[in-house]
């Protein structure tokens, strides 16, 4: 699972293993990544899950969504943070698998650079979906889906923004590893997140249409990052061992 090769000109000297209460740390902290990615993952289908019947031009607009209760979406939202803390401890824990410092240093800011956009597109879809039930259920029905529909287009331009902020850390995990700059094997590469989710996302477009496909497909990306952060565990674990 880990590379016992080392390029010269990433480490001059030959690079120690690493201690063993490094490696717990390692492995605590990748645990906390995926109970972060539990908690988003399981707003996501908070949000969601339901009939799937579609109401108008977004697909997540649906009968189901429109009779979701009210606390359904507030334990979404409220799951979001400590969902982003425990995220970032086991994203962060990640540099401690690179080689050198200055690449650490890169992954370091491109991870907080891409954190910042999760919350903030947990809360739109939330507050949509959540006013999309309320003008269901409190005799505005009619209405509901173009006040809804209207507002998404208001914050759309958000979704391509907050892709190209998150994904640059993922891509630059991906070229650490297949390059060999990292302790895992080149292969691993091929465990990336996002891999992990286009695999995930083929499984999701052969699916039955229904409720549980629509929760899947909303929860993709934290489905995914739960396998990856597993694969990481693991990894550390064997190096443990």
């Amino acid at each position: 699972m880990f590379s016992n090769e080392y390029d010269e000109t990433d480490a001059p000297k030959c690079i120690p293993r690493k201690k063993s209460s490094d490696i717990t740390k390692n492995i605590r902290a990748l645990i906390c990544g995926i109970l972060g990615c539990l908690c988003y993952g399981g707003g996501d289908w908070l949000m969601m899950y339901g009939d799937p019947t579609n109401m108008g031009k977004l697909y997540w607009l649906t009968v189901g969504t429109a009779k979701i209760p009210q606390w359904r979406y507030i334990l979404a939202m409220t799951l979001a943070f400590p969902g982003i803390l425990f995220y970032g401890i086991g994203l962060f824990a990640i540099q401690d698998y690179i080689k050198d410092e200055k690449r650490k240093r890169i992954y370091h800011y491109l991870n907080a650079f891409g954190l910042t956009p999760w919350i903030a597109l947990h809360l739109i879809y939330v507050v949509i979906l959540s006013l999309f039930a309320w003008l269901n259920n409190n005799g505005f029905a009619r209405d509901a889906l173009t006040i809804c529909e209207a507002l998404y287009d208001n914050f759309a331009w958000l979704i391509p923004v907050s892709e190209v902020v998150m994904l640059p850390v993922f891509l630059y995990w991906f070229y650490l590893q297949i390059t060999g700059k990292t302790l895992f094997r080149k292969g691993m590469a091929f465990t990336n997140v996002l891999v992990i989710f286009a695999v995930l996302k083929m499984i999701a477009s052969i699916m039955p249409v229904g409720a549980f496909r629509l929760g899947f497909t909303n929860g993709l990306m934290s489905e995914s990052m739960i396998l990856w952060f597993t694969l990481m565990f693991l990894g550390s674990g064997r190096e443990n061992s």
